[in-house]
This record gives structure tokens, C-alpha cells and sequence, in this order.
């Protein structure tokens, strides 16, 4: 079975690697956690059309991926923010669908 693939040999996207600062280790749980809710809450959103919520969490997250040292999660953000803006659904949808993708396969070191 090839390494990156699950028990029924299907591609599985690559674990990402993010190493953060050993101080905020205690943080980080409850940091991913709260990434995780707002996207449930931006696909709550983008389900009823309400951009300017989006805008808002994805403008959130971007300035504190970067300031926790998840730069992707940055950058993940960026794209959302400039699709809520657009009202852009079809460019916010792929954005969250990757945002989860990130979130499922982050692996964190200290």
C-alpha cells in the first residue's frame, strides 16, 4: 500500500508539517479548534448567501494564522476574505474545501 493511502489504498492527501513555537504549544488545541468552528460557521454562511460574515472570519483568520505560525492558513484565508468581497460563492466554496482540507491534515510540532 502506497504511504499516503488509506486502508482501502485510495490517495490521501500529504500530512502538513507546521512547526510552532514551544510557548504556545497550551494554545494551539483550543487555536485549531476555533478554525474548525468558524468553518462550519463560514459554510453556514455561504449557505445562506451572508458574505460579510464570511469576510469577517476569513479577515480573522488571516491575521492570526499568520501571528500563531500557520502561514498557509494565512494564505487559505486571503482567498476567502477576496471571495466573500466578490461575493464569490463558487470561489468561497473551493477556498472552505480546502481550509477543512488543511485543517484535517495539519500536524503540529513544537
Amino acid at each position: 500500500m502506497p504511504h499516503n493511502a488509506d486502508v482501502n489504498g485510495e490517495a490521501r492527501p500529504a500530512r502538513e508539517v507546521v512547526v510552532i513555537d514551544a510557548a504556545l504549544e497550551p494554545l494551539i488545541p483550543k487555536f485549531l479548534a476555533h478554525r474548525r468552528a468558524e468553518s462550519v460557521a463560514i459554510g453556514e454562511h455561504l449557505a445562506s448567501g451572508d458574505f460579510e460574515a464570511i469576510r469577517k472570519i476569513a479577515h480573522n483568520v488571516k491575521g492570526v494564522g499568520a501571528s500563531y505560525g500557520f502561514d498557509r492558513l494565512s494564505d487559505i484565508a486571503v482567498v476567502l476574505e477576496q471571495g466573500a468581497k466578490a461575493a464569490d460563492a463558487a470561489s468561497v466554496e473551493r477556498a472552505l474545501a480546502e481550509l477543512r482540507g488543511y485543517l484535517e491534515r495539519v500536524d503540529v510540532v513544537f
